[in-house]
Formats: C-alpha cells, sequence, structure tokens
C-alpha cells in the first residue's frame, strides 16, 4: 500500500512587534543534508540550505502582513496558512510545528517537529528566510529601528526605538508595547 508524502509545516514571526508571519509547507523530494530546527542554524547556514530545499522539494510559501495579523488575529491568520498550504501541496499527510491545528482538519502536530522531522525542518528554514529577507528589505525604508538586528523582535534597542519614533507601517498595532501603550498617570 503506497503511503501519503509528508508536508511539514512551520511558520516564522508569530511573536515579534513588526513585520509578517510567514508560513511555509514542504514536501521533500530529494535529500538536503543538514537540515534542523531553523532558529539553531546561523544565518549563514539557512541562507545556503534555502535554495537547496527549494531544488530538492514542492513547497508552497504563505504570507501574511503585520496588518493582515492585526486584522485577523494570529489564529486565524495561521488557520488560513494551513488551508492554502493543504490546498496548494494535496495528498499529503500534514505535520505542523507546535500543538495546535488552529481548527484545521486532517492535521497532525507535533512540539519540536522542526528539530525532529525533515520536511518540518525545511518547512522552518524556508519560513524564516523569507521572512528575514522581507524585513531586511523594509529596514531599508525604516533604517530607525534597525530591523536588519532584530528581524522585528522586542529587544532592548526595538523597544527604544518604538518609544522614540513610534510604530511605523509594518509594526503590528495590536502587540502591545510597554512604555508605549500604557496610559501614563499625571
Amino acid at each position: 500500500m503506497k503511503t501519503k508524502p509528508l508536508c511539514g509545516i512551520d511558520e516564522a514571526g508569530r511573536g515579534p512587534l513588526a513585520g509578517s508571519l510567514v508560513m511555509a509547507g514542504v514536501v521533500l523530494t530529494g535529500e538536503v543534508e543538514g537540515l534542523m530546527d531553523s532558529k539553531k542554524l546561523t544565518e549563514k547556514k539557512r541562507e545556503a540550505l534555502y535554495p537547496l530545499v527549494i531544488a530538492n522539494s514542492k513547497y508552497h510559501i504563505v504570507s501574511f502582513l503585520a496588518q493582515e495579523v492585526d486584522e485577523w488575529g494570529i489564529s486565524k491568520c495561521l488557520q488560513q496558512g494551513l488551508q492554502s498550504i493543504q490546498k496548494h501541496l494535496q495528498g499529503c499527510d500534514y505535520l505542523f510545528d507546535g500543538n495546535s491545528t488552529f481548527g484545521v482538519e486532517n492535521i497532525t502536530t507535533m512540539v519540536k517537529a522542526d528539530d525532529k522531522i525533515a520536511e518540518v525542518s525545511a518547512a522552518s528554514i524556508l519560513a524564516k528566510v523569507t521572512r528575514d529577507r522581507e524585513i531586511v528589505e523594509q529596514a531599508k525604508l525604516y533604517p530607525e529601528y534597525g530591523f536588519e538586528k532584530h528581524k522585528g523582535y522586542g529587544t532592548k534597542a526595538h523597544l527604544e526605538a518604538l518609544v522614540k519614533y513610534d510604530r511605523c507601517p509594518i509594526h503590528r498595532k495590536t502587540f502591545r508595547v510597554k512604555g508605549l501603550d500604557e496610559p501614563t498617570l499625571f
């Protein structure tokens, strides 16, 4: 009996204060050496693996802008991303890194799958590199925030820039920022 191919799914950008949420689904068609959770790889290694994953897979990448994350919420974006991946990569068993299917049927979840399953590691790399490349380009439009360094995450330097300059168009307005969103007491 023929088994279905495995489609590994992961996301990048669930928690940052700025930039897109990016999801990737990957069905490997060839072997790629060195796959692991993208967070455990250097940026240079992720960039080197990215074209190898592209060349040895069927894949689908879905991106949600900060405005879409604000309007729909993270859960709805993740749900829509999972559905889009299922639509574009049909006839697979789907494994999503984490512990929630966000209400989407025919998805299996596994915590830390991005570090255990090659297809999910590959998806992790595609999602992270896609997101990082995008925010580095946006850093050129908004140099005062230092996006190229922190990729939109809430580092001390990023929080200081937010307090000084307020949000720019790629910031998520619904993500609260200490020192920016609390009422001051006078």
